[in-house]
């Protein structure tokens, strides 16, 4: 007689995803903290910068006049005009307010991209190393992620890679730019590559933009501001990073029917809707100029190079990122395994990284520093590896 199966557990759909090595560093690093230790911490992925002031007043000023009521599931009217004004000047995406929808943060965004077009059974190619949590979004609907090794598309060609991976049962292609955890940033050339393949294949883009502000040379190029794609492109956004705003939990997407009905029922759905002060204080965020961003940007370049230097002075190789705000050098040199060596560094050196392979496969033999800290913090960090880097030299050579 076959077992009665508890009623007592959770979706089967959830059993393949899991939670990001991310936290257990992060928990070490508090750990650490704790027992009154120093940790250079290169593994977070938030601005340096605070939330700029007239922000935070936008806020106190919408809760002082009582704007605290429910608003509409989609967003405030006003902001999602702004938006759409702000997608047609800076990005060159055809959109109207009713084309964009506020989420609670740019993953939130995604989160309900995914769960609006994908299916059970479905594939989708995600280009690796890629963001950790999009690999378990996907799973999270039934479909399967295709990791498609962004160097060696850019090697090979896009069209081509894509097409290798690919299979009939592929509906969608993850395409982020500037892209998480190596900075890579796709050039408009290669965006029309995946527009192309895309069309070809009469397959859907989910744009993930949450660097657009950081590209140190040459501009951000939206792929559905090309012919014919922002009719099968959700592009998702965050004020977390142009605007010192990860905790607000705050973004939008912009996407044409029959999408944006879906991602509608979605928000509805899940959040309801963003919280309206929070909304007022997004609106005021996209009045700030755009000569203040690119200033932070140019801060970041600072720190980037910085970074770098110190990481090849100190022995490890490291492409400079053309975008965002990670450093992904090679590590091999430590260990070829990426969580070995991003133990190594926290234990040895209490240098906080966050180990390659967590990005995928492709991501392994690396691991990722993150520069959006005081240039102090990561010149002593560089100062405490240049050290661990020589003792580890002089124990292997013995």
């Amino acid at each position: 007689m076959t077992a009665k199966r508890s009623g007592l557990r959770v979706a089967k759909r959830l059993d393949e995803v899991g939670f990001s090595d991310i936290v257990q560093i992060r928990n070490k690093v508090l750990e650490l903290r704790a027992a009154g230790q120093t940790v250079h911490a290169f593994h977070g992925g938030e601005p340096f910068f605070d939330t700029p002031e007239q922000i935070k007043y936008a806020l106190i000023k919408a809760l002082v006049e009582n704007r605290t009521r429910y608003a509409p599931s989609s967003g405030i009217e006003p902001l999602r005009e702004a938006l759409a004004k702000k997608l047609q000047e800076k990005n060159g995406i055809p959109a109207g307010k009713d084309d964009v929808i506020v989420t609670s943060g740019g993953a939130h965004a995604l989160y309900s991209a995914f769960q609006a077009v994908l299916d059970p059974g479905d594939d989708m190619l995600l280009f690796s190393p890629y963001w950790t949590p999009i690999r378990d979004m996907v799973t999270g609907t039934g479909a399967r992620a295709l990791l498609v090794p962004t160097a060696t598309a850019r090697r090979n060609g896009i069209g081509k890679t894509l097409e290798q991976f690919s299979t009939t049962c592929t509906r969608a292609i993850y395409y982020n730019t500037p892209q998480n955890p190596s900075g890579t940033v796709f050039t408009r050339e290669e965006a029309e590559e995946v527009a192309a393949f895309a069309k070809k294949r009469d397959l859907i883009v989910i744009a993930d933009e949450a660097y657009e502000d950081l590209v140190y040379e040459g501009k951000h190029f939206s792929i559905a501001s090309l012919p014919g794609m922002a009719e099968r492109t959700i592009t998702c956004y965050t004020f977390s990073k142009s605007y010192g705003m990860t905790g607000w939990r705050v973004g939008y997407a912009v996407a044409k029917e029959p999408f944006m009905t879906a991602l509608r029922q979605l928000v509805l759905y899940s959040v309801n809707g963003v919280s309206t002060p929070t909304q007022w204080a997004a609106l005021e965020a996209l009045a700030i100029p755009q000569s203040a961003i690119d200033s932070r940007r140019e801060e970041y370049r600072e720190r980037r190079d910085l970074l770098v230097d110190g990481l090849r002075s100190a022995g490890l190789e490291c492409a400079t990122p053309e975008g965002a705000f990670y450093a992904f050098p090679d590590v091999r040199h430590l260990s070829k395994d990426s969580r070995k060596a991003s133990a190594m560094l926290l234990e040895k050196a209490h240098i906080a990284t966050i180990p390659g392979v967590v990005f995928g496969a492709q991501g392994e033999g690396h691991v990722r520093f993150g520069y959006a800290v005081p240039k102090e913090a990561i010149s002593l960090g560089l100062k405490a590896l240049a050290e661990f880097m020589r003792n580890f030299s002089r124990a292997a050579s013995k």
